[in-house]
């Protein structure tokens, strides 16, 4: 199957809640209705429990409870909710997956979501974009799953969908990988056209005739995820970690835990630990 008739098939694309796709398209909007998401927001009794959650939890520190969604976006600024509500859209768009640990899965885009954008963040980059990247950055996987679930099978007894060659097998086996098909989906649902780029760029960032340095970020911080989830040991850890973009980002190694003990003054920050970083963002993945 090539990617087109994976992408063409209308019964087997997930249906995106409406909310979710009026934030999709404030990415390309500078005439967002605020009432009007808030109104859309507050009429979804569920969503908006899990909205506040979120806005309450450890990760956003406020100072005073949040009771109204209204009071999350002020509080919160809307690009924030509009990344946590594009997220959980999507999370709940792929909920039946075949062949697909769900927990799991998102579980590893949220720790990628958060440490791309505390990498970005620490480098000065603005990090909202790279936070949106972070967790939609492998929603192909679950759309091959679901179109394709008997080509995909003996693909993941080879190797895990979270594995680092993941992209290069199924581009050597499929003639395109996951990155690929993140993209399309997202050009059907009319995100802006940089990230669409993005995603497409993000498994193999080095290999793009432009360097895309939101797609380097979400790789790197892909990488950092992976070791978590998967518990690769100090070994592990070193033998997989990409050097070479790092290089590019400009990022010295000693932010990852395992090469804390070669760090000098005034070099980079430590990471903290992925469950410290995330913590209270978990509610997205319910």
């Amino acid at each position: 199957m090539d990617i087109k008739s994976l992408i063409d098939q209308p019964n087997k694309l997930p249906t995106i809640p409406k909310v979710t796709q009026q934030l999709i398209a404030s990415f390309s909007s500078e005439n967002v209705s605020i009432g009007e998401i808030v109104n859309e927001l507050s009429s979804d009794p569920a969503l908006s429990a899990k909205l506040l959650r979120l806005a309450n939890s450890a990760y956003f520190h406020v100072s005073r409870t949040i009771g109204t969604v209204e009071d999350a976006l002020r509080m919160l600024g809307f690009v924030m909710v509009r990344n946590l509500v594009v997220s959980n859209g999507m999370a709940t768009a792929f909920r039946n997956t075949p062949g697909i640990d769900l927990h799991q899965f998102w579980r590893y885009n949220l720790y990628t979501a958060c440490s791309s954008r505390w990498l970005a963040s620490a480098a000065g980059v603005n990090g909202d974009m790279v936070f949106t990247l972070g967790m939609l950055h492998a929603i192909g996987q679950l759309q091959m799953h679901v179109v394709m679930p008997e080509t995909m099978a003996p693909l993941d007894r080879e190797m895990s969908v979270l594995a680092a060659g993941r992209a290069e097998l199924e581009k050597k086996t499929l003639g395109f990988h996951y990155g690929d098909v993140s993209s399309e989906l997202a050009r059907i649902w009319n995100f802006p056209e940089p990230l669409i780029l993005a995603l497409q760029a993000t498994p193999l960032p080095l290999t793009q005739e432009s360097f895309v340095e939101s797609a380097g970020w979400v790789h790197l911080g892909a990488w950092r995820a992976r070791t978590e989830i998967l518990a690769l040991n100090d070994e592990e850890i070193a033998a997989s970690y990409p050097a070479e973009l790092a290089d590019r980002l400009g990022v010295e190694r000693d932010w990852v835990p395992t090469f804390a003990a070669e760090a000098t003054e005034g070099t980079t920050q430590a990471m903290p630990p992925l469950a410290e970083l995330t913590e209270g963002l978990d509610a997205m993945l319910e």
